[in-house]
């Protein structure tokens, strides 16, 4: 289960760190259909996995495409509308990503409740078939083609190395507690090390010869930069694996269907709704406090969670909807504006790189929260079966253990987000 969300956004990362130097290169309507394309087969693939092993399998390959196909969309409407008009086609792409974030769990819990066909699970995979197949018809229709002024030449060694750390530092945490803890899994961590010298002394001479790094190690001496890598990786590691192991609660803890724990994911969507609008109008005149703010709601809605769940309780609907709010109302806050902050204390001539590694580390501080949280979850949760507890009980006490840890990831986060500037650029910029 670990692996089903991590390999996801663990590939939507790799692919993140060229996906764009691509779409520049080969022209990005061709390479967001590419990804599209990618998507739907992996989708597919998902569709008719024959074992969990498989499923991972396609799940990575869906997070390839999917990285290919996010650094498109920015790409293309830079190139296609003018700085006001920019404004309103990334506003209403904000909205299209609030409206998703509402429709996807209701949607996968309608789909899994219906047991269309006979399908169960794996109707929530086939439906991206007949949208991708949609989406491929309008985009190759509608779509208009760019390319970035010369091109852009890639860096795919150091893409590699920075992929590879990933994995070494992913992979034992995930395995580990199923492998037993073996010396060589503590090996691999150690590797890490090494191998991200030889990414960061591989950059510095790409840079020194003229060529296009995929980080700049020069960027992580710049104060905004630096805390804003840092905020995000504990600031999307709470959040990532939030969901994932609320829903195991949910559903194998308080026995609610897949469709009952969507309608309780609900608030929390609905209240990031509420406050994106607010705070992106708002992050050019006060960005950081948003941030900072965002976050510190965001660590009280755990804790207010954590009294909700705590010593074995069977929280009603509405017990858990009045933090899950709470937490949504911090959400709005803080994703949405996080990336442009961080950006306004970059060089401009730096802007599009670091948000390209900003983007990269959100995805990869999801994946990392889901193995190193699921560590303290899965562990709990075995210790208080071994101890006679089981169902609701059982899964509380594994909840619990989490809850507080993300809340000091929040509050940690907020603290680095001191080091970023007041304010974001001007939405028109």
């Amino acid at each position: 289960m670990q692996w089903i969300v991590a390999g996801y956004t663990l590939a939507v990362g790799a692919g993140l760190i060229t996906g764009g130097r691509i779409g520049d290169q080969f022209g990005r309507r061709r390479v967001f259909l590419l990804g599209l394309a990618a998507f739907l087969l992996a989708s597919a693939g998902c569709g008719l996995a024959p074992d969990p092993g498989a499923l991972v399998g396609m799940r990575v390959a869906q997070g390839l495409g999917g990285g290919l196909m996010i650094p498109q969309v920015f790409g293309i409407i830079r190139a296609s509308f003018e700085p006001g008009a920019r404004a309103r086609a990334l506003g209403a792409y904000g909205a299209v990503l609030g409206l998703a974030s509402v429709a996807g769990p209701l949607l996968g819990g309608v789909l899994v409740e219906a047991d269309l066909l006979g399908l169960g699970w794996r109707a929530i995979f086939w439906v991206n078939v007949p949208i991708a197949v949609v989406g491929l018809i309008v985009g190759a229709r509608f779509m208009p083609e760019s390319r970035a002024p010369g091109g852009a030449r890639l860096d795919l060694p150091g893409a590699a190395l920075a992929a590879t750390a990933a994995v070494l530092l992913l992979l034992p945490l995930v395995q580990g507690r199923e492998w037993g803890w073996p010396w060589w899994g503590f090996a691999l961590l150690a590797l890490v090390v090494p191998v991200v010298a030889l990414f960061l002394a591989r950059e510095r001479r790409l840079v020194a010869a003229g060529g296009q790094p995929v980080l700049d190690p020069a960027l992580l001496r710049v104060r905004a930069f630096a805390g804003g890598l840092s905020a995000s990786l504990l600031f999307f590691g709470a959040l990532g694996s939030f969901f994932l192991l609320l829903s195991l609660y949910l559903q194998l803890g308080t026995a609610r269907t897949a469709l009952e724990t969507g309608l309780v994911i609900l608030p929390y969507a609905i209240g990031s709704i509420i406050t994106s609008g607010i705070g992106v109008q708002l992050a050019h005149r006060a960005g950081r406090a948003l941030l900072v703010s965002g976050a510190l709601v965001l660590a009280a809605s755990q804790l207010v969670l954590l009294l909700v769940v705590r010593d074995g309780a069977d929280p009603s609907y509405r017990a858990l909807a009045a933090p899950l709010f709470l937490g949504g109302l911090g959400l709005g806050l803080t994703a949405p504006s996080l990336i442009n902050v961080v950006l306004a204390g970059v060089p401009a001539k730096d802007a599009g790189a670091s948000g390209g590694v900003l983007t990269t580390v959100t995805q990869i501080g999801n994946a990392l929260g889901v193995a190193v949280l699921g560590i303290v979850f899965f562990a709990r949760l075995e210790d208080s079966m071994a101890g006679g507890a089981t169902g609701r009980i059982a899964y509380g006490d594994a909840l619990t253990a989490i809850l507080p840890w993300q809340a000091i990831c929040y509050i940690a986060a907020a603290a680095l987000m001191f080091l970023l500037p007041k304010r974001a650029n001007a939405p028109q910029a």
